[in-house]
């Protein structure tokens, strides 16, 4: 008998490769012997590894109703944040623009606040109490790709490149660049809408020689005797600008009324111990205790609203930048850079306070003076 005769005389059972012990039993014969898969011989489905259901169907299904509820409100959230930015105007001259702006931002910022805020809990319900829990953990394995697979891989990016035909159609090529370049470029061109490039225009303000000082809201000027309560402050704005933002917002100012000693150097001011004629009297840029400095934070821009009256700090609310009223708003806390540019100020004849000049160093954020 030949060797081939003694292969022929093997049986069927006996060619088949024996499964080695610890491996997966093959899948229902499909992929190993087409012939087979609906004999008695066909294996059993393997058993999913993750669940399809919680294991607590009721529980499961009362959090789904609160995540539904929340994605619910997520969704009115949403709408009522297109509702609020679509419907509420800030830019009616005839109205109080700072109220229509709080406004405004307020209804913004709570709508999408809870529209966020919803579909992150819907979220996380969903996934904790919501799907079934499994702990999953897998071997740590090398981060590289195997290097036949990453020859492979290069291989594929070939032949597709190949296959685009880019390096083969220079027309199809040119073209493409030609018409993807523009688009590139159109961010460029839409910046343009962010406005003019200051210059040098941030470096100084509307405040010269004579300028009074007005009370903002009301637009009147004030004297020393208006304010002669020690520990206010007021907001205080140039005299005939007061519809005009864009100056405001460098040349807003605070005014701050101290105790007769409380002023300390490097404030500009006159102790009264030396004599008018002295050099400490071209220091002189208060009136009756009363110090004036700029509200434009040097941080960022925010204004310095808020005022401490037992310990003279003026606060930044926006990054808690904080300043010593009493020794030229030095800076004692937080990010700002400097202190508050100090406005020389002093009565005119009428007894009004104004301006005896502009600010000495440009107000504002550091990077304003590199425009």
């Amino acid at each position: 008998m030949s060797d081939n005769d003694a292969d022929l005389e093997i049986g069927p059972e006996e060619r088949r490769p024996h499964r080695v012990i610890g491996t997966p039993p093959p899948a229902a014969g499909i992929l190993t012997d087409p012939g087979r898969g609906d004999g008695e011989d066909e294996a059993p489905a393997a058993e999913p590894w993750i669940p399809a259901d919680n294991p607590d169907p009721v529980s499961a299904k009362n959090w789904e109703r609160v995540a539904a509820l929340l994605f619910t409100l997520s969704a009115l959230a949403s709408v009522g944040f297109v509702a609020a930015y679509v419907g509420l105007e800030i830019g009616n001259k005839n109205g109080d623009v700072v109220d229509a702006t709080l406004r405004s931002n307020l209804a913004l910022g709570t709508a999408l606040s809870v529209a966020m805020l919803a579909i992150g809990i819907g979220m996380v319900i969903w996934v904790r109490y919501i799907m079934p829990p499994v702990e999953v953990s897998e071997a740590r394995h090398p981060l590289a790709s195997d290097p036949e697979d990453r020859a492979a891989f290069a291989e594929t990016i070939l032949e597709g490149a190949a296959a685009s035909q880019l390096t083969k159609r220079p027309l199809l090529r040119r073209t493409l660049l030609a018409a993807v370049l523009p688009v590139a470029a159109a961010p460029l061109i839409v910046l343009r809408d962010l406005g003019p490039l200051p210059g040098t225009s941030l470096r100084s303000t509307v405040w010269k020689k004579g300028t009074r000082l007005t009370v903002y809201g009301s637009n009147q000027p004030i004297t020393p005797a208006d304010f002669n309560s020690p520990g206010a402050m007021i907001t205080v704005i140039p005299e005939g600008y007061a519809d005009n933002d864009e100056v405001l917002a460098k040349a807003t100012v605070i005014i701050i009324k101290m105790e007769p000693g409380q002023l300390k150097i490097p404030t500009r001011y006159n102790d009264g111990v030396n004599g008018p004629h002295t050099l400490l009297n071209s220091m002189n840029w208060t009136v009756d205790n009363i110090v004036a400095y700029s509200k434009i934070c040097t941080h960022v821009g925010c204004p310095a609203a808020l005022y401490e009256q037992t310990t003279h700090k003026i606060l930044c609310p926006c990054h808690q930048s904080t300043f010593d009223a009493e020794t030229g708003a030095t800076v004692l806390f937080g990010p700002a850079p400097r202190p508050l540019p100090q406005l020389p100020i002093t009565v005119d004849a009428e007894g009004y306070l104004v301006a005896q000049s502009d600010f000495q160093e440009p107000v504002g954020p550091s990077f304003w003076e590199r425009g």
